[in-house]
């Protein structure tokens, strides 16, 4: 595989309609019909987090993700730069880990590793040491791989937040903590909202004359951004259900996608207050139904007509989509546009008399989710 550094968007073929162009494979980010917000499906996401069907639900994935797509869901681009390397890896059907190197060390952390076996053949073809782990949040799509990383490599550490039941966690971090892995330098930023604990993590760019890396779970997509569903009445708290060889459930606060959309709009915020040339490393391959839902809202954006474009062509090529830029994202990224005026009208949303201007972005945060649910269940 050969290294390439991100590059711009690349124009692609005009499609022809707002729907996906023949030869683009679509991959739902879940079912048709299962809208998280009704009754079955929170019930469904209690069973998910707090109980031993979500792990069994979750190896069933697994193994029918291995059948569908042996080799990925999508080709693996490396992002080099002296000193460091990117390996995203594809696995399940639309999920990424990340392999992150320090070449003069050959030491390597790995972000949400989903598949054990997609990982560790990585590992074996980089001829790296693995020496972390980090995990966003708790869900098995991105902590399943732990345990058995873990028993391969008995040094390595497992680097999460405490308050989300992280599988195997050996490590528990603090908002703004920063680990080092050889020349690498990850800072922890807890971003509430998709669950309760959820993390991001922030490598330190200039050591290797990289930009700053944002590896976002299910924070942040290119054009969207994770599910935040206010908890049902009937949820309560879980606790953790340990599993076979000392591995434990993904549990802790038993809520449906644990946070609320002023949550959500802060950890967003926080985010972007990294800078406009941040890198943005996605936990899922979900830019060409993101953009596709977008150019509904914004049917004059020219930026986000042109990415929808590059997104095509990337995907008819099975070529992953990331990383775009933070920049980037704040010229079509609806969750990131709760400011603008045009995205406002588009919503037919306007601000109350007396009311705070981030309780009205809120507001429209919530109207653009609402939406993007429909969009995703019609």
């Amino acid at each position: 595989q050969s290294c390439h550094r991100p590059a711009g968007q690349r124009a692609g073929q005009e499609p022809g309609s707002r729907g996906l162009p023949e030869g683009v494979e679509y991959i739902p980010t879940r079912k048709k019909g299962k809208n998280p917000m009704k009754p079955v499906g929170v019930a469904w996401y209690s069973l998910y987090a707090r109980t031993r069907l979500g792990y069994l639900f979750y190896q069933r994935q697994v193994k029918k993700a291995r059948e569908r797509y042996p080799h990925g869901h999508s080709v693996p681009q490396p992002y080099c730069f002296p000193g460091l390397k990117i390996l995203p890896i594809p696995v399940l059907s639309n999920n990424y880990s990340y392999l992150v190197i320090d070449t003069g060390s050959s030491q390597a952390a790995v972000i949400d590793p989903s598949d054990p076996l997609a990982v560790q053949a990585a590992i074996e073809e980089e001829g790296v040491m693995l020496e972390a782990i980090f995990c966003t949040h708790k869900h098995w799509d991105h902590s399943g791989g732990n345990w058995e990383l873990c028993q391969k490599h008995k040094s390595c550490r497992v680097y999460g937040s405490a308050v989300d039941a992280i599988p195997q966690l050996t490590h528990p971090l603090a908002d703004r903590e920063k680990v080092s892995v050889g020349c690498l330098t990850f800072e922890a930023l807890t971003t509430p909202g998709h669950t309760v604990g959820h993390m991001v993590y922030v490598l330190d760019g200039g050591p290797f004359g990289s930009p700053p890396c944002l590896f976002s779970g299910d924070l942040l997509f290119l054009a969207g951004c994770g599910e935040c569903v206010q908890p049902h009445p009937g949820m309560s708290y879980g606790v953790p259900t340990r599993l076979p060889h000392d591995r434990w459930m993904c549990g802790g606060p038993g809520r449906p996608f644990e946070g609320s959309p002023e949550t959500m709009l802060t950890s967003l915020d926080l985010a972007m207050s990294l800078g406009e040339d941040t890198l943005l490393w996605p936990g899922h391959e979900y830019a060409l139904e993101c953009l596709t839902f977008a150019s509904l809202l914004e049917l004059d954006n020219s930026a986000l007509e042109q990415k929808l474009q590059w997104a095509v062509q990337q995907r008819q090529e099975k070529r992953s989509t990331c990383p775009s830029t933070l920049g980037e994202e704040q010229t079509y990224n609806p969750f990131l546009r709760t400011h603008r005026p045009e995205l406002q009208e588009a919503l037919g949303l306007w601000q109350g008399r007396g009311e705070d201007p981030d309780a009205f972005r809120a507001r429209v945060l919530k109207e653009v989710r609402r939406r993007k649910d429909l969009y995703q269940a019609s």
